[in-house]
């Protein structure tokens, strides 16, 4: 067992856990962090992902060893305190989620996007978003809500 620190939506956590440990795991059930999802456990699906310095990657398959205390990790919790950031509202606004379990992952996938091409073709958002997996198939209404998102960016702009 080994001690980490790590900043996580904002704040400092210490932690003590066997070296190795996936940070989907530490999120999960060190800090109670549940919006990250496990599906594949082998990145291919998504549902785990989060940001470390602003771009998005799979928590499931990394290592807690795989970071020092100086890198930013935000996960779906650390995004607004009241649910309220702008892709947040527009996946409510197009009624994105059917079962949900993806969502987290593809809210922050879009975030990411949004950040890097704040005004997308449509053509370009189906494929940033190709990699995360929707097993209802609501990949209609996820492209509406990033479409949303990035309009109500533009007019804020």
């Amino acid at each position: 067992m080994k001690n980490y620190v790590l900043h996580i939506n904002g704040k400092r956590h210490e932690f003590h856990v066997t070296e190795g440990t996936s940070l989907l795991w530490v999120l999960r059930e060190h800090l109670e962090l549940t919006g990250t999802k496990y599906g594949c456990g082998i990145a291919q699906c998504g549902a785990c992902t989060i940001h470390v310095d602003g771009k998005p990657m799979r928590a499931c398959i990394l290592t807690i060893d795989n970071f020092s205390e100086e890198q930013q990790i935000t996960t779906i919790e650390g995004l607004s305190e009241n649910g309220d950031h702008p892709v947040q509202k527009a996946w409510i606004a197009a009624q994105a989620p059917q079962c949900g379990y993806c969502q987290s992952g593809q809210i922050m996938q879009a975030v990411a996007f949004l950040e890097q091409n704040p005004s997308p073709t449509r053509d370009e958002i189906k494929t940033e978003m190709n990699g995360i997996l929707c097993r209802c198939g609501t990949y209609m209404r996820i492209v509406k809500a990033v479409e949303l998102a990035s309009n109500a960016k533009s007019e804020n702009t």
